[in-house]
């Protein structure tokens, strides 16, 4: 009998690597010009129109396979015409976007610091000032309130109704609490921070779809993927009791650190012979029912990014894959993806004290949320 399990048990591993490397296999994939910092520097100057180029990226042979069945999608990134000039005193779009970034980031990681139950007043502090935020942008704030260990624990939501197809609701979100022992300014200062400049930049939208954006509360450890304590999944299950129709949800979680030295990235087993070594990239991240729902996106996303991206379809299972909120909404029959710089896979002051502002790569991290918002506004269009 023990024989017998172990045989099951391995083969069942082995279906499991397998399958994982079929989906990397089948992918579709594109390969485009890096984007240094040195450029992104360039391209947020003063005098320098940050406006991409209708190009699609190109696919290069013998690298990775240009045509399969859409599990690992694209990579790419359109790249600025760097010779055209702006008016005299005028600056591009995406250098009031890094300055408002960099209001937030600053505020949530030195001002207020670690945010978790464990320094609670920091975390209502947090969400004092993301509903604050939201409220002098002139959204009706709704929130979502439950308890933890006998505290009050609160997601915050705002929506811009759609028309057409209302009943169809597309959620942004990122979480606002940071782990134990770390101020969290790449996680996940600047995953809150681009949430709320998108949701400035999107004021006044009248979509067809909803857009829902929420500020959710407890990702980080010892909450994560723990029901009725973790604030994503608390909202997921609300939303699939009432039958809400969501069709999409991006998850922004650490998308602000990047690095053009070779050998900065990291991947799960078996993934690494597949993708850049170099940790200049965005990278979505989506489960394999999720990836009619990645293409949407990435094929948004391509047309205004001039920040290199990396993307792929995975079974669950793989490390890394689940490690952010969308993953709620997987449990509530939900398709969804993961916005990310990879978090651990890159970044060298994960869940460290270490994770402060001068951390971050401001330049490409704002020409990340610079492209993200015509992204989202296509996709509620």
């Amino acid at each position: 009998m023990q024989l017998k399990s172990s045989w099951r048990q391995w083969s069942l591993l082995s279906c499991v690597v397998l399958a994982s490397l079929l989906c990397v296999l089948v992918g579709l994939a594109y390969r485009s010009r890096t984007v240094s910092s040195s450029t992104a520097n360039h391209l947020l100057d003063a005098r320098t129109v940050v406006a991409p180029e209708d190009v699609v990226p190109e696919t290069v042979s013998g690298e990775r396979p240009a045509e399969v069945g859409g599990d690992v999608a694209e990579s790419g990134s359109a790249v600025a015409d760097e010779g055209t000039e702006m008016a005299e005193g005028s600056e591009p779009p995406v250098v009031a976007i890094r300055q408002r970034l960099t209001a937030h980031v600053n505020h949530l990681s030195e001002s207020i610091g670690e945010r978790n139950l464990r320094r609670y007043k920091s975390l209502n502090a947090a969400a004092d000032y993301v509903q604050s935020q939201f409220a002098d942008m002139r959204y009706v704030v709704e929130t979502q309130a439950f308890d933890v260990q006998g505290r009050e624990c609160r997601n915050l939501i705002i929506e811009i109704p759609g028309a057409d197809l209302a009943k169809e609701i597309i959620v942004v979100g990122a979480h606002y609490d940071s782990a134990p022992g770390t101020p969290g300014a790449n996680d996940n200062a600047s995953g809150v921070a681009a949430l709320l400049v998108i949701a400035e930049e999107l004021r006044g939208l009248k979509p067809a779809r909803t857009l829902r954006m929420v500020a959710f509360t407890n990702e980080e450890p010892p909450y994560f993927q723990r029901e009725e304590q973790m604030g994503s999944w608390v909202y997921a299950r609300a939303c699939r009791a009432r039958g809400d129709d969501i069709v999409g949800v991006l998850s922004l979680e650490t998308i602000g650190y990047f690095s053009d030295e070779v050998g900065s990235q990291q991947y799960p087993p078996l993934l690494a012979s597949f993708y850049p070594n170099t940790g200049n990239f965005i990278g979505f991240v989506a489960n394999l029912k999720s990836r009619g729902f990645l293409n949407q996106v990435l094929k948004q996303f391509q047309q205004h990014s001039q920040v290199p991206f990396e993307s792929a379809s995975l079974p669950e299972v793989i490390e890394g894959v689940g490690w952010s909120d969308h993953w709620s909404f997987w449990q509530e029959d939900y398709v969804g993806l993961m916005v990310t710089d990879t978090a651990p896979f890159r970044y060298p002051h994960y869940h460290l004290a270490t994770d402060t502002p001068d951390k971050l790569d401001w330049d490409r991290y704002a020409l990340v949320v610079e492209a993200l918002v015509p992204t989202i506004e296509q996709l509620v269009k």
